[in-house]
């Protein structure tokens, strides 16, 4: 019988950690180390066996000990995106104290596009992976495309007035479920493959967000037309609409890259990992009739 490795999750009481640690736990063929800022939080998991320790990534010090022991570690992205930099400097403390504490290999929750100064987020997702390509150690980039998720932030209020507002011009993604997501990333996490390698973590088809307006209408039975604008329009109304400007930004440049056509890429990469085809846009619209009731049925 081989060596029982120990596999340990950060930002385990985020919805994709939570997940990641749910579907190993599951699986029960390695130790489990779930990690967070607050153990509180993972009070119940706790319950479950898996052991939960306090790892800050603001707080440096707290990690090589938090990561102790364990062979393989998820870095789930942190959602620090409220100053320029902050992000990228919680991700190299990590990848510091994953070395400092003997971590073989690294998974990471990586982003679908290369560096671009009008995409917000983009750059520190590349720097992370240049931090873990010049650590010394084994890696895995989980390149997700944007989350399908992302479109229960947009048909609520698109159902209900009947338009979907978006700087995505024609632009559209190859949308990628959490849960897609999270099956890709346990699938690495415990993997026994010691390759460092990149990975883009898609769904099965571009959809377009004309096409996931036109969806959302049949689905609820209502017209819900696409209404592209420019992308200052897009923010200003964001902004009036009591969103933080650093947020509004963020998600005007996801529409920009849209446009532009950086998600458009589709992969075999969910299916290679976990056995199983990846959601379509229409499943996961049908599946998720909270989205869909925003506003009354039309009749």
């Amino acid at each position: 019988m081989g060596k029982i490795r120990t596999l340990l999750v950060t930002g385990a009481s985020g919805h994709l950690g939570r997940r990641v640690v749910g579907l190993v736990a599951d699986a029960g063929r390695d130790r489990l180390v779930a990690t967070t800022r607050n153990p509180d939080r993972l009070a119940d998991v706790a319950k479950q066996g898996v052991e939960v320790r306090r790892a800050d990534f603001d707080d440096p010090k707290s990690l090589p000990a938090a990561f102790a022991g364990a062979d393989r570690l998820l870095l789930v992205s942190t959602d620090a995106v409220d100053f320029p930099g902050r992000r990228i400097e919680q991700h190299r403390a990590a990848i510091a104290a994953a070395k400092a504490a003997g971590v073989g290999h690294i998974v990471y929750t990586s982003f679908f596009t290369e560096p671009d100064p009008r995409f917000l987020v983009a750059a520190d997702h590349w720097g992370t992976e240049r931090a873990l390509a010049a650590s010394g150690l084994a890696w895995t980039a989980l390149r997700h495309n944007l989350y399908a998720e992302y479109l229960a932030q947009l048909l609520p209020e698109a159902i209900e007035s009947g338009r979907l507002v978006a700087a995505a011009g024609e632009g559209g993604a190859a949308f990628v479920t959490r849960e897609d997501c999270a099956r890709a990333a346990a699938a690495a996490l415990a993997s026994s493959d010691t390759s460092s390698r990149t990975l883009e973590i898609a769904g099965p088809a571009v959809v377009t967000l004309r096409e996931v307006a036109t969806l959302a209408g049949e689905l609820a039975g209502r017209r819900v037309s696409y209404v592209p604008v420019e992308p200052a329009a897009l923010r200003a109304g964001m902004v009036a609409a009591g969103l933080p400007g650093h947020l509004a930004d963020v998600l005007v440049s996801i529409h920009v890259a849209m446009a532009q056509g950086k998600f458009r890429s589709t992969t075999s990469a969910v299916a290679d990992l976990t056995g199983r085809a990846p959601t379509s846009v229409p499943a996961f619209l049908s599946s998720r009739s909270d989205l869909l009731l925003a506003a009354p049925v039309a009749r």
